[in-house]
């Protein structure tokens, strides 16, 4: 080919090649044009899309976080105020690595789980703006964390709908509580805040309020077992106990949190308690009862019975225990012959069994048991279905009941004997039995008496015997009048139409009947007359034989006082014999015992004139006694014995008469210095008790015959030296005038001991008050 062939094929084959590059170039800018419009087009409803995303995120109170696989927050998502919320004072990736740490911290096992195996959990988390729902999940190998805030109607802290609780649970009145996984307060209703004390849930959570130690327990054992748990506890405020049944339920959607009701069980509990202890008390009672109960349910079986049910009929307490038919028992009674012997016993059992279908009560019954018993039956329907048995052993009260009928018999038997005439009225009025005495004393048949009958008819016949219309009201009184006050013993006497006299009395009688009687009392009151009469003269007698006494005592002092001057004076004369002055001396010991004897007869008729006077003081018992031993000490040891003294120290001071006590003490000691003998001894000794002091005179003489010392304290007794005397009954009628007694005790041949008691503080009405001494 030519060159310009070949140059004219190579300028074309240029300009076509040119001409195509130009035209896939334009199509390709077509395309990338279109492309490009497609591809702002995306991007514009991308972005409009992530700007929906990120509105629908931020218009809710949540938070979103992305974890990285180490479980550090690496992107968060929503609400700006509720982040800051969560993490105060922090923003971004911060305040979402804050709130990873506090979860973190809180629930660490669960955080762990959810990065590393991407385990889903639930739970709650408590911030001092409120509580929390958090959520955690995997996504598309990432882990996720949303957290919701708990927002409610029921104030500060109050649940919403995810929570199960809302107006109701605020208003209801059973406290109410809501805590989180670790056990912590979330949300409680104002029942519980009021029933813990707590003015506010802030309060609760700060102070760590508790409902209950053990309702804690139960709501552990649920967040536990992530499963409903209930309990029952009691619990004690403001002095008073009160029953609580708690239900604790995890809440939907296992967020770890458990919600808790407190329902009040109180009036439950006590009505189930009051129950318990009734029946408790109904049992308690009927096995106290004699009487034998036997309670047999719908199904005939026994419910039960009391011990005197098995000690009636002795049977085995363990195979009662098996709660047996009625048949059952029937027939193990039969076999123990402690049932009636009866001809047809399947009969019998039968008419037994037919009471179940009795709408009533069936009348008593009676069953003699072959051993002699009879016992009574009651059958009764119980209110609860079934039957109540209960057995009486009426064995006694048979026997009982046969004694009284004799005895009755008896009584009216004795009522004939007696001389008084007696009636008995009961409480109806109605006389109910008289003796044959009455119909006498009133001269009235025995068949007029039962015809009248009432209390007005038999005084209508007894009228006009003795006509006094207050006499027989009063008795009415007595005997129809059911008040207790009226029915009290009284008595008087009256004068018959006949002239004889007539005394009366009543006597209640325990059945509520009464006794009257009536007795002829004419020749007793002529005695009582002549024996007044005679009592009179007697006392005359003694009050001239007192006078008598007491003038010729003091008849007597003048001229004894002569003889002792006089016999002084012969001893104090220097020329008389020896002899003489010894009878002078004689005739004045004599004469001094006699003047002595001679005032205590006028002691005496002064005693049992009422006019002697003491004259009260303290006196120490100690210097008494010492005083008395010196003034008998020559005349016992004269007689070759010895005199001991005995007195403890600090005796207590008594408020009596010193003079009269001495004089009681020195006539013991005479009385023991004439029964001692040569070489015996006489002791005086003193001790105290509760309240007396006891004052003994002893001596080693021949004693006093046991036939004697039941009067030695008697005026003028007789006793074995011969002669009378009154120096005993001297000291006895002193000692008893300061409120004492005396005593003697003796064994003849060993001597005899007097004891004088003699009390702290003595009274006597006619002696003037005087200060104690100071110990």
């Amino acid at each position: 080919m030519a060159e310009a062939d070949i140059a004219y094929a190579a300028t074309a084959g240029a300009a076509g090649l040119a001409l195509a590059i130009s035209a896939w170039t334009w199509r390709l800018r077509a395309r990338l044009g279109a492309r490009e419009v497609e591809i702002e087009r995306w991007l514009g409803g991308a972005q409009a899309s992530a700007a929906a995303s990120e509105g629908a995120l931020t218009a809710f109170d949540d938070v979103r976080l992305a974890l990285s696989p180490k479980g550090e927050a690496q992107a968060v998502f929503g609400s700006a105020e509720a982040l800051s919320a969560l993490a105060p004072g922090l923003e971004g990736l911060a305040a979402a690595q804050g709130v990873v740490e506090v979860l973190t911290g809180l629930h660490t096992g669960r955080m762990e789980a959810l990065v590393q195996a991407g385990e889903a959990f639930e739970t709650l988390m408590e911030t001092p703006q409120g509580a929390w729902a958090v959520e955690g999940r995997p996504h598309g190998g990432s882990a996720w964390l949303r957290l919701s805030r708990l927002t409610g109607v029921g104030g500060e802290g109050g649940l919403d709908g995810a929570v199960g609780a809302g107006v109701l649970a605020e208003q209801s009145p059973a406290p109410t509580w809501v805590v989180d996984g670790a056990g912590r307060l979330v949300w409680a209703n104002s029942a519980w805040l009021a029933e813990t004390g707590a003015e506010t849930l802030a309060e609760a959570r700060e102070r760590r309020i508790s409902f209950d130690r053990g309702a804690d327990g139960v709501v552990a054992e649920a967040l536990r077992l992530n499963a409903r748990q209930d309990g029952f506890r009691w619990t004690t405020a403001g002095g008073r106990r009160r029953a609580w049944k708690i239900l604790a339920e995890p809440l939907a959607g296992g967020r770890g949190a458990v919600i808790a009701f407190a329902i009040e069980m109180t009036e439950a509990e006590e009505t189930r308690d009051t129950l318990r202890r009734h029946v408790e008390a109904h049992d308690e009672t009927l096995n106290h009862l004699a009487d034998a109960v036997a309670i047999f349910g719908p199904s005939k079986r026994l419910a039960f019975h009391n011990t005197a049910f098995q000690s009636l009929f002795g049977v085995d307490p363990a195979w009662l225990d098996e709660r047996p038919t009625h048949a059952e028992l029937l027939d193990r009674l039969r076999q123990k012959r402690l049932l009636p012997e009866v001809v047809d016993y399947a009969r019998w059992k039968a008419d037994e069994l037919d009471f179940y279908g009795a709408a009533q009560a069936s009348p008593d019954d009676s069953w003699s048991l072959p051993d002699g018993r009879t016992l009574r039956v009651v059958r009764q329907p119980h209110p609860l279905g079934g039957i109540l048995l209960i057995f009486s052993d009426i064995t006694g009260e048979l026997q009982l009941r046969s004694r009284y009928n004799a005895q009755i018999q008896v009584q009216r038997a004795t009522l004939d004997k007696l001389n008084d005439a007696v009636a008995v009225f009961g409480s109806d009025g109605r006389l109910r039995l008289h003796n044959e005495a009455f119909e006498t004393f009133w001269g009235v048949s025995g068949e007029r008496l039962n015809e009248a009958g009432d209390f007005d008819a038999v005084a209508a016949l007894c009228r006009p015997v003795l006509p006094d219309a207050a006499l027989w009201l009063g008795l009415k009184a007595r005997v129809a009048d059911p008040d207790p006050e009226s029915r009290v013993p009284i008595a008087g006497e009256g004068r018959t139409e006949d002239g004889r006299s007539a005394a009366w009395q009543t006597r209640p009688l325990p059945d509520g009947a009464t006794l009257v009687a009536f007795s002829d009392v004419t020749a007793r009151r002529g005695l009582e007359q002549a024996l007044a009469a005679k009592e009179a003269a007697l006392a005359e007698s003694q009050a001239l034989k007192r006078e008598f006494v007491g003038s010729v005592s003091y008849e007597l002092r003048t001229p004894l006082t002569t003889i002792v001057g006089y016999s002084e004076l012969l001893e104090a004369m220097g020329d008389l014999p020896e002899r003489s002055r010894q009878h002078a001396g004689a005739i004045r010991v004599a004469a001094s015992h006699l003047a002595r004897s001679i005032d205590d007869v006028l002691d005496m008729a002064q005693i049992d004139a009422g006019e002697m006077e003491l004259t009260l003081g303290d006196v120490r018992v100690c210097d008494l006694l010492d005083e008395a031993a010196e003034r008998i000490r020559p005349k016992v040891e004269g007689r070759g014995a010895t005199l001991n003294l005995a007195c403890p120290a600090g005796l207590q001071p008594i408020r009596a008469d010193a003079r009269r006590i001495a004089q009681a003490v020195d006539h013991l000691l005479e009385h023991a210095c004439r029964a001692v003998s040569e070489g015996g001894a006489v002791s005086l000794s003193a001790e105290a008790g509760p309240n007396e002091v006891r004052i003994r005179v002893e001596d080693t003489g021949r004693g006093i015959p046991y036939h004697l010392q039941a009067h030695v304290f008697d005026r003028f007794v007789r006793r074995e030296r011969g002669g009378p005397g009154v120096a005993l009954a001297l000291v006895k009628a002193l000692v008893e005038l300061h409120g004492g007694w005396a005593e003697v005790q003796s064994e003849p041949g060993k001597g005899a001991a007097f004891i004088l008691h003699l009390p702290i503080d003595a009274e006597a009405p006619t002696a003037a008050p005087e200060l104690r001494l100071e110990q």
